[in-house]
């Protein structure tokens, strides 16, 4: 399987994101295409089943709106603004255009727990049919990755994962820590075989990262110096909030 596109350029985390281009927004990601960076972006579902690019659970860091995601239609959507700029949430088709296969995507499917996995995928899948750019999956959900890989294994799809989960991460469940062990031990990973891992750079080198001898790429890295500590142990990296150089 071909995994060169994830692993020889820096990848733009939420896109080239700035003070002028909010995270996740189209001009963020038209500002990476212009610089030649691969993007890593989110994705999730609205109330009425659309799938749209954006991170939070909750819309109020982004937008100002005291609401979750889930709890809002795509039009209800389209009313907010990204960061106090003129960008809206873009939904997943109209990313998808307007990036073109102009550079690689690194799509990440955030986890959600009161959705049907397979129903979520198989709509993913529907939608990316006809893309013709290259890209692969990650997510912190083991379950996601391996319901991808039984209707696409051409497409490279890995497995997040950081040693330092907080009850939050797992909408405040009792059963947090434990989740939090699998996710930092990646004890799906025998299961799922993914094709690459994505791991919080500050955590490598670990029992699991160490165990696992695939392609690694290390989130999310901040500055030059940053860069050179996530280097010793991964492939690649995926950055935001200065200019890595790309290799020749």
């Amino acid at each position: 399987m071909e995994l060169d596109f994830i692993l020889k350029k820096p990848i733009a985390h939420r896109g080239l994101h700035d003070e002028n281009n909010p995270e996740n927004s189209i001009s963020a990601f038209q500002a990476a295409i212009v610089c030649g960076f691969p993007i890593e972006m989110d994705v999730r579902l609205t109330k009425d089943g659309k799938i749209v690019v954006f991170h939070d659970d909750s819309l109020e860091r982004v937008t100002g709106a005291n609401l979750l995601v889930k709890d809002c239609s795509f039009e209800d959507l389209s009313l907010l603004r990204l960061s106090g700029s003129q960008e809206r949430i873009p939904l997943f088709t109209d990313f998808l255009n307007e990036v073109n296969g102009q550079v690689p995507l690194l799509i990440e499917l955030k986890n959600m727990p009161n959705v049907n996995t397979k129903d979520f995928i198989s709509l993913f899948c529907e939608e990316l049919k006809d893309y013709k750019g290259e890209y692969a999956v990650q997510s912190f959900s083991p379950f996601y990755i391996k319901e991808y890989k039984k209707l696409r294994s051409d497409i490279p799809a890995g497995i997040l994962a950081t040693a330092d989960s907080t009850k939050k991460d797992f909408g405040n469940s009792p059963i947090w820590k434990i989740k939090a062990r699998a996710v930092k031990n990646m004890s799906f990973n025998k299961s799922v075989k993914p094709d690459f891992i994505s791991y919080h750079f500050t955590d490598y080198p670990n029992k699991a990262t160490v165990k696992y001898t695939g392609p690694k790429l290390g989130w999310t890295v901040r500055s030059p110096e940053e860069e050179a500590i996530a280097r010793k142990y991964a492939n690649n990296i995926i950055f935001e909030g200065y200019m890595p150089k790309i290799p020749e």
